[in-house]
């Protein structure tokens, strides 16, 4: 029974020039279209060596020259000279009067493969969204992720440097809670995800890191691109795991959803190359049903009553939240009125508590405001709630201090304090309220409003600063915080912009993700990606919320050409980069260490024109006054935007 055949037109009349050879892809099979002493041949494009692209090759004295290792085949019949038996499958011509044709089997129907148990199993799990770079040694698990997102449960963004996937994943989860995944190929590609998975590790953000890897009959032969990932990405992931032929792939993929979600961290899975197509028929994709709980830790009687004594008998205390209280702030904000007490935040909590609330006293630490010091240094009682005590923060021993936290290994991390609490915020705050009781504390509210008047006066002394090189970065950030939407989602870089951002902008409600415990340049771009893929989801606290990202020339730079991921996406993300031509903070740091200036000075682009050339708004800020129509512009725009404020680095 001769097979059925589906054709597919390859060329025009008199298209390949005679002695000449091309690829053309049909469907999902690519051949070498020869033509040779008048007759045209179609043959498998793929050399059985090396995987050579043999329509990359040339015809020379009568034989089709492999391009990678310069193995010879007949033009015709694929066949090798010396009588071998290694030579190209053919494929049927015929010469119809519009052009050159090609017959193929007619495909047969897709066979399910371990990619797609797995890729099943992550939607099950909640994956959602996957950045990455589609490359040689992922195609079979790609194809997977293809379908999921062909079946509308997943959703995929192709970037333009592995770094930005990763980065991108793990402001999502710091967002949502929830993780998202990145892919790469094996070598350069998978090493290139470190520092983003680094972030996310130390920030405690879930994420899924997908690497493919050389074949499985080569790993310990330094194969190209070889690497032993399982040792790259070993302190960096709280589990990994190779993706062999014989393995339970679908409790693979559940372990490491559920690992990321549980241990708030980064899991990695390894594909062999080989291993991505094996048939997996009759297989079922996982799911978290009877896998996972919700991890509500509520304290015993017995670690509470120290802070409540505390809490009953302090007149000044002072509310110190942290990223760890995110998702809880009703019941922080609830305690805070209760106790009449002032709240700050550290900075990676900006916003947490809106600047204009009456309790509300900004940024403590490096980044601060003078009223979140102040508040501090007059308190009596320090109760935090879900923050590290980093050096930056610049929480101080010396006051009785209240911690909850649910990590136990945070309590106490870097010296004793009078009452740790392990507990889950909102079920702990809500405990508290319910057990507290009268309490001693003042009314702070008249003092806080009197510390944000001495506040905003200084700052508006501070914007009658000029030196005529640049505007003032406290300009910036008012008009910011006049123009950018309560609802947004703000994610800011590393340098002087991340300070002057802390100290200047007053937030009414926005969400702020940055670099926290890494401190990583470079981030805010591809943060905002993350975000806004949270903005997409229906249903979700992010729905809909304006995206913006704030860095400086230096972190721009580092991710620069992932302005056209934002195009091809249509993502609506609005960048402001302050331009002074300077990497500000390394300069000030060499200054006030009595060392010269060197190697700070930054040559850039036009960032405006860049965006424009990359399909982008681009628009250029040289004077204060123009801040807000311009950014009133750019944030109207429906799509990526971005404003370069050419800013005075001295001015900070």
């Amino acid at each position: 029974m001769s097979q059925k055949l589906e054709w597919f037109k390859v060329l025009n009349p008199d298209e390949l020039p005679e002695g000449r050879v091309a690829p053309v892809t049909c469907a999902h099979r690519t051949v070498c279209v020869t033509r040779f002493e008048g007759q045209y041949g179609a043959l498998d494009n793929r050399c059985p060596h090396q995987g050579g692209p043999m329509g990359e090759g040339s015809i020379e004295g009568g034989f089709l020259r492999c391009p990678w290792h310069g193995w010879d085949y007949h033009p015709l019949t694929g066949k090798p000279p010396g009588g071998y038996d290694d030579g190209l499958e053919t494929f049927p011509v015929e010469v119809r009067e519009d052009g050159v044709y090609v017959g193929f089997p007619v495909e047969a129907p897709h066979t399910r493969t371990v990619s797609d148990v797995m890729a099943e199993t992550m939607t099950r799990w909640g994956v959602r969204w996957v950045f990455g770079m589609v490359g040689h040694s992922n195609l079979g698990l790609a194809d997977g992720l293809r379908r999921e997102t062909e079946a509308g449960r997943l959703r995929y963004v192709g970037v333009r440097h592995e770094g930005a996937a990763s980065f991108a994943c793990s402001a999502y989860g710091k967002l949502t809670g929830r993780p998202a995944a990145c892919l790469a190929i094996a070598g350069p590609g998978a090493t290139n995800l470190l520092t983003g998975l680094w972030d996310a590790n130390v920030d405690h953000a879930p994420v899924l890191a997908l690497t493919g890897q050389v074949q499985t009959q080569v790993l310990g032969r330094g194969a190209f691109q070889e690497i032993d990932l399982a040792g790259a990405f070993g302190k960096v992931a709280r589990f990994t795991a190779t993706v062999l032929h014989h393995s339970d792939h679908a409790e693979l993929m559940t372990l490491a959803c559920k690992h990321a979600v549980l241990e708030s961290g980064v899991a990695h899975l390894i594909f062999p190359d080989e291993v991505q197509t094996v048939p997996a028929e009759g297989v079922e994709p996982g799911g978290p049903q009877g896998r996972i709980v919700p991890l509500e830790v509520l304290p015993t009687d017995g670690q509470l009553d120290p802070a409540l004594s505390l809490l009953r008998e302090a007149r000044r205390p002072l509310i110190i939240v942290g990223h760890g209280a995110r998702g809880c702030m009703d019941r922080v904000t609830a305690l805070a009125e209760r106790l009449r007490c002032p709240v700050v935040t550290t900075f990676k909590a900006k916003g947490q508590i809106a600047d204009d609330h009456p309790l509300g006293c900004g940024v403590l630490g490096r980044s601060g405001t003078p009223i979140a010091s102040w508040f501090m240094n007059e308190s009596d009682l320090l109760v935090v709630f879900g923050a590290s005590f980093a050096k930056h923060t610049g929480i101080t021993s010396k006051k009785p201090t209240v911690q909850v936290d649910r990590d136990p290994l945070a309590l106490g991390r870097f010296h004793p304090v009078d009452a740790p609490v392990y507990g889950e915020l909102r079920l702990t705050i809500d405990r508290v309220l319910e057990r507290l009781g009268d309490a001693a504390s003042i009314d702070h509210t008249e003092e806080v409003a009197a510390r944000w008047a001495i506040w905003r006066a200084e700052k508006r002394r501070r914007l009658q600063e000029s030196r005529g090189q640049g505007i003032h970065s406290a300009a910036l950030f008012e008009a910011m915080t006049r123009r950018v939407p309560a609802d947004a989602v703000i994610c800011v870089d590393v340098g002087n912009n991340t300070y002057s951002f802390g100290r200047y902008f007053e937030p009414r409600g926005q969400a702020v993700l940055m670099s926290g415990y890494l401190g990583s340049i470079g981030f805010a771009l591809p943060a905002a990606m993350g975000a806004w893929a949270a903005t997409q989801e229906p249903g979700t606290p992010f729905t809909g919320r304006k995206v913006v990202s704030i860095s400086g020339d230096g972190g721009l730079g580092q991710y620069l050409a992932e302005l056209t991921t934002l195009v091809q996406g249509g993502m609506d993300i609005t960048h402001v980069v302050l331009n002074n031509g300077e990497l500000g903070k390394i300069s000030k740091e060499q200054r006030s260490g009595n060392w010269s200036v060197w190697q700070t000075t930054l040559h850039n682009p036009g960032f405006a024109r860049f965006a424009e050339d990359c399909g982008a708004l681009g628009i250029r800020v040289t004077e204060a006054a123009a801040l807000d129509e311009a950014l009133a512009r750019a944030l109207a725009h429906p799509g990526p935007a971005l404003v370069e404020v050419m800013t005075d680095a001295a001015l900070v």
